[in-house]
């Protein structure tokens, strides 16, 4: 397992590769990390060159890969990235993949960006009125721009089929009973596309939350590309249109900040194909089914052993969210035909 670093060891070993991290740079300092997950660590610091610092983000992974994670590793995530940005995507640039020479493990180095990433302030707060009167077709433009991106190579292909049989298969595993969660699951069979939808690159986690925010401009980057895959583009749409995304302002279906026709007119006036709504309406219901697989474990996993913490038993009363929105996909679905 790879060690994980402490401020002074990390700040030690960025040092000696500052010069590959920015033109004459010669140390870092203000080395402060970020998270500090069980496999993740995420370090802010400046390069510190004649010129002046470059603000910079260290994303390092702390622990070894889990088997069978659907998690790319963080050289392909940093490649993915540099495609998108390399496409018109607004997202942080990577400047540096780090090598067995620079004594990291597993890690990449991007470009530190300002703005907002707490959902709740991009969808309540006043200061963000302005950014959100343009914020959803802002996530359609950049939307379209992923889903054109030629993907680099070896990200895995997962189609509607592979990916509700996945979510089965894991809450049949649980023994939860859920009458909301069946009505989804058989409700999602019975509109499994009939025809191969063409892959394209997919973000895989495109929501409010994973991007960054100015309060006048709007949107500056797409954040957290770890699920990036191959597959439909209107699962990225689908997602962000989930209920637990709107962070309490329901009646606004994107991140809870904006409309979906904005949404789409962003998306086709940068190059994206006109899209379904009930092809949206479709991976809407898996992000909500998804969500509530995912809540449903972590209030097992709390019950299982309450000392561990507060956090997964506060994740899994927010099963409601996911419920709610299920019905409301399935209302509007029957006030269709």
């Amino acid at each position: 397992m790879t060690q994980r670093l402490n401020e002074t060891e990390a700040t030690r070993r960025l040092d000696a590769i500052a010069p590959r991290l920015a033109p004459g740079a010669t140390r870092v300092e203000g080395v402060t990390r970020l998270t500090g997950g069980a496999s993740m660590e995420t370090w802010s610091f400046d390069a510190v060159a004649a010129a002046g610092p470059v603000p910079l983000i260290l994303r390092r992974r702390a622990g070894a890969m889990e088997q069978g994670s659907d998690k790319p590793p963080l050289e392909r995530e940093a490649h993915v990235i540099a495609a998108a940005v390399a496409a018109g995507v607004p997202a942080p640039e990577v400047v540096h993949i780090c090598g067995p020479d620079d004594d990291l493990g597993e890690a990449y180095v991007m470009r530190r960006l300002a703005g907002e990433t707490l959902g709740k302030r991009i969808a309540t707060d006043p200061a963000f009125a302005r950014a959100r009167g343009q914020l959803a077709r802002q996530c359609g433009a950049a939307l379209a721009r992923i889903h054109a991106v030629p993907p680099p190579s070896g990200l895995a292909v997962m189609d509607a089929a592979q990916t509700l049989a996945g979510y089965e298969a894991t809450w049949r595993a649980s023994g939860a009973v859920r009458p909301t969660i069946e009505a989804a699951f058989r409700w999602l069979e019975r509109r499994l596309p009939a025809g191969a939808v063409a892959p394209h690159l997919v973000h895989g986690d495109f929501r409010n939350g994973n991007i960054m925010v100015d309060a006048d401009d709007g949107l500056v980057a797409v954040l957290d590309w770890e699920l990036a895959h191959l597959g439909d583009p209107a699962e990225d749409i689908g997602w962000i249109c989930t209920n637990s995304w709107r962070f309490g302002q329901p009646a606004r279906r994107v991140g809870g900040f904006g409309d979906l026709d904005d949404l789409l007119a962003g998306y086709v006036a940068a190059g994206g194909a006109p899209v379904d709504p009930a092809r949206i309406d479709f991976w809407q219901m898996v992000g909500s089914l998804k969500w509530g697989v995912m809540t449903t474990q972590m209030h097992a996993s709390f019950a299982a052993d309450p000392a561990a913490g507060p956090e997964r038993g506060v994740i899994g009363r927010r099963l409601s969210e996911t419920e709610a929105d299920i019905v409301a996909i399935i209302e509007r679905s029957d006030a269709r035909c």
